[in-house]
């Protein structure tokens, strides 16, 4: 499977670097192993207070002077079991409403502090910022994460599996105010508990965890000490908080309504269509540890678009969920064996190949037009030790579709820490005459062995009216993940009648072999040039029907190195092999590409600066092969952030190519640009533009966003998409305007 040149490239690298890392990686394992690195050792208790605490970024109220902070945070990146180069102190107060945390983050050069953006769920990793995760159900899989940096800005995510699913558009309700002093800055947070899901009778303690970025440094700092292969998701080695009680149970009762305007006209259309819409979410806390959501008549309208892309491959893209209605709680339905809050990932997450519950299979077309959803009930949470998800929705018959009602039912149980096991049953089921449905039912687990190591399986059947045979998909790999050795491998059979109308795929009647695996050195000579680490690897893909042969292969070979600025640079090759048993259009300025073998290799550059920095560049560079014939892409996109308030990018994908069969060459091309500027930490103008020279289409997504209240919005959203085809008759710019208004009510 190897190509002689892919072979060359991985054998060199790890001959220059694996005497030098040896030994340097001992050093780091021995640190590790002093500083206790499973976090069971590292306890809080919050201060219970019954005085109130002003949120305002000064922790000048008595009860923080009493509480007894949490210190002696410990370096993750970049010397793993140091102690942090900054002194950072915690405390946790508490009333019977609401969960405070106060940190005084100590800093020897305050005007080196790095702010870049102050929106809403911010990027993290490129300033400084301080982080808190909280177990509440003590599980040491799943919790919450609240984020914040020096100008306050907010920014949240549900952790479900460890960072099997981290869902960085989970909102909640908490208040966060930073300030300056002489010698660093300070946080203040305010977390209410009717935000959080907890049991207080099953886990009196939770698991709790701190981080700290210092970006100029670029040093990753853990109260519970965690080695630099992981995140803040690695739950299980956080430390506990006690003392939390709460007095009594609030109904935690949500209603959330809005009203929306709008007025549309359809590319090429002859005129306006004004129309409105009016629903309600509805949110309730049926357990201190259940949630039940109910949601009428919703809309999405104001999700950001999605991004083109230019396509070469014969499958079609996948797009991420973005409606916030499916978001929520989405950890609990996944079904899957991505990777475990792993710092370097290698492989998509989720696995393309199969994801077994892709919520973009309901009210949305292939296309991306939203379908009308009458009505949705989902029930998630935990109870009695078991992760519970329930969804249950109805879609009208719209844009050619019939009426369908589509169900899901994903239970597990933690067996272990670290494990878990559990079951997934699917279906969709036409509502009109048509005997239309699609049933979907398997087990899962996910155990984890001495730390380090996890066997991850499924077993799925399915049922589908016409087909007798073949409906069933099964995965099955084992995962190691070492600060020095990482490595993954395992295999996935999809049968030939295996349908699944909720989820994502490929290809059936296929069997996928993976191989992941890759050496991180850190020797000191490539330090003292400003690299911080060294990552040879391979990403192995080898396809084959069920008769055995050979139907595709991607074969990823690179050497990357990790600079000490955050930056990195990467070389690979990359053989190919696809069959084609269709003729394939991979661009519409040619004919289709025949039904045949193809296999070509094409070398790739791709890197990016440093991206705390005003000015960064994200590039990369493609030559080489590509189906019958040869290519040149490059993707290059420029970032300006001339304040924390304002970032701007422009992108750019060109791909020229000549084939044999057919005998043709092309161009794609496609422009982007992305501006945001943040008034407040709750006003926000965010704009997304494209443009397509050679299709001669340009489509614009502007929004403007107001957070008026908690959970509440005012949002304006304007699209537009113009085509104008040199010779062509001219046609109608599509264009909308709209105005939605939510209100967050809380009983």
């Amino acid at each position: 499977m190897r190509t002689p040149a892919a072979a060359a490239l991985f054998a060199v690298a790890v001959y220059a670097v694996a005497p030098h890392s040896l030994a340097a990686q001992g050093g780091v394992r021995a640190a590790a192993s002093v500083a206790g690195a499973d976090g069971t050792g590292r306890r809080i208790t919050a201060r219970e207070t019954r005085l109130p605490i002003i949120i305002d970024g000064v922790l000048d109220e008595p009860a923080w002077r009493d509480a007894t902070p949490a210190t002696g945070f410990v370096q993750s990146e970049p010397n793993t079991g140091a102690p942090a180069s900054e002194a950072t102190e915690v405390r946790v107060l508490h009333d019977a409403t609401t969960l405070y945390i106060g940190a005084y983050l100590h800093d020897s050069d305050p005007r080196g502090l790095v702010v870049n953006d102050i929106r809403k769920d911010f990027a993290d990793g490129e300033q400084d910022t301080f982080e808190v995760i909280v177990d509440t159900f003590h599980d040491r899989q799943n919790g919450y994460a609240f984020l914040t940096n020096v100008e306050g800005a907010r920014a949240d995510r549900q952790v479900a599996n460890e960072g099997r699913e981290i869902n960085a558009s989970w909102d909640g309700v908490w208040t966060v105010k930073t300030h300056r002093v002489a010698d660093g800055w300070v946080v203040e947070m305010a977390i209410p508990f009717n935000t959080l899901r907890y049991d207080f009778a099953a886990a009196p303690s939770w698991g709790i965890n701190f981080s700290r970025r210092i970006r100029r440094k670029n040093e990753v700092d853990f109260w519970a000490p965690i080695p630099r292969e992981y995140t803040l998701a690695r739950v299980s080695m956080a430390g506990q908080l006690d003392g939390v009680v709460h007095e009594g149970a609030s109904r935690d009762l949500r209603i959330k309504p809005y009203v929306a305007g709008r007025t549309v006209r359809a590319t090429g259309g002859a005129g306006f269509e004004n129309t409105a819409a009016a629903g309600v979410d509805f949110k309730y806390g049926v357990t201190q540890g259940l949630r039940l959501d109910v949601t009428v008549n919703p809309d999405f309208a104001q999700v950001e678009a999605d991004e083109q892309q230019v396509n070469l491959t014969q499958f079609s893209q996948f797009f991420p969920e973005k409606r916030e209605f499916f978001l929520e709680n989405s950890g609990i339905f996944y079904v899957g064996d991505a990777a475990r809050n792993n710092r370097v990932a290698l492989s998509p997450t989720p696995d393309e190949d199969l994801l077994l519950f892709f919520s973009r299979r309901i009210g949305l077309t292939a296309a991306g037009q939203a379908i009308d959803i009458p009505i949705g009930v989902r029930l998630s949470g935990q109870a009695a030790g078991f992760t519970i998800g329930a969804l249950a929705m109805n879609t009208r018959a719209t844009l050619g579709t019939s009426a369908n009602n589509y169900g899901v039912l994903r239970i597990r149980r933690n067996i272990a820490k670290g494990s878990d096991v559990g079951f997934v049953v699917m279906g969709r089921q036409a509502t009109d005459s048509t005997d239309s449905w699609n049933r979907v039912f398997g087990v899962d687990g996910n155990i984890r062995f001495f730390s380090k190591l996890d066997w991850n399986s499924y077993v799925i059947g399915t049922r589908t009216p016409g087909i007798a045979s073949g409906q069933y998909a099964a995965r099955t790999t084992v995962n190691y993940e070492g600060q020095y050795f990482h490595g993954k491998t395992g295999v996935m059979q999809i049968g030939a009648g295996f349908a699944d109308d909720l989820g994502y795929f490929r290809r059936t009647n296929v069997r996928k072999w993976i191989l992941e695996t890759g050496l991180r050195p850190r020797p000191e000579w490539a330090r003292n040039i400003g690299v911080r680490e060294l990552h040879p690897h391979v990403v192995w893909s080898y396809y084959e029907n069920l008769q055995g042969e050979m139907i595709g292969k991607t074969l990823h070979t690179g050497f990357t190195a990790f600079l000490s600025n955050g930056g990195f640079v990467e070389l690979s090759a990359n053989p190919h092999f696809e069959r084609l048993t269709a003729p394939f259009a991979i661009n519409p300025s040619i004919a289709s590409i025949p039904a045949g073998n193809y296999a070509w290799t094409d070398w790739m550059l791709t890197g990016q600066t440093d991206f705390s920095r005003p000015i960064a560049l994200s590039y990369s560079v493609i030559e080489g092969g590509l189906w019958s014939g040869t290519q040149s892409t490059q993707h290059l996109a420029l970032v300006v952030r001339p304040s924390f308030r304002m970032g701007a990018t422009v992108g750019v994908s060109h791909t020229a190519a000549t084939l044999q069969l057919p005998a043709a060459s092309f161009e794609a091309l496609l422009w982007t640009a992305r501006v945001n500027y943040s008034f407040t930490t709750n006003m926000f103008l965010d704009a997304l533009t494209q443009f397509d020279p050679r299709q001669h289409v340009f489509n614009a997504n502007v929004r403007f966003n107001v957070i008026h209240h908690p959970l509440s919005d005012v949002f304006v959203v304007f699209n537009d998409q113009e085509i104008d085809v040199p010779g062509a008759p001219p046609v109608a710019p599509g264009r909308s305007v709209i105005l939605k208004v939510t209100q967050m009510l809380s009983f």
